[in-house]
């Protein structure tokens, strides 16, 4: 199966506009065997599976990750935002 390199995770942020994080795919799969995805922090990681269902994974103790609206892949032609 071909992954995408890189989704959009949409959080809902309370009384504010959603917060966007980019994720790009690692070498690494999740206990599903679907792909581990990862911010540039490191810090958001997410295992994706083939239908776009997404499990968040922590990165550290005490996390508590919450669980995103949508995964949005992006395309080979889009950019994501901020540098590149």
């Amino acid at each position: 199966m071909d992954y995408p390199e890189r989704y959009e995770l949409v959080f809902q942020a309370p009384a504010v506009e959603d917060d966007v994080v980019v994720v790009r795919r690692t070498e690494r799969a999740g206990a599903g065997g679907y792909p581990v995805y990862e911010d540039e922090s490191g810090i958001v990681r997410a295992e994706i599976s083939d239908r776009g269902e997404v499990r968040m994974l922590a990165s550290g103790g005490h996390q508590a990750p919450r669980t995103p609206l949508l995964a949005r892949p992006l395309g080979a032609r889009e950019r994501a935002p901020g540098p590149q």
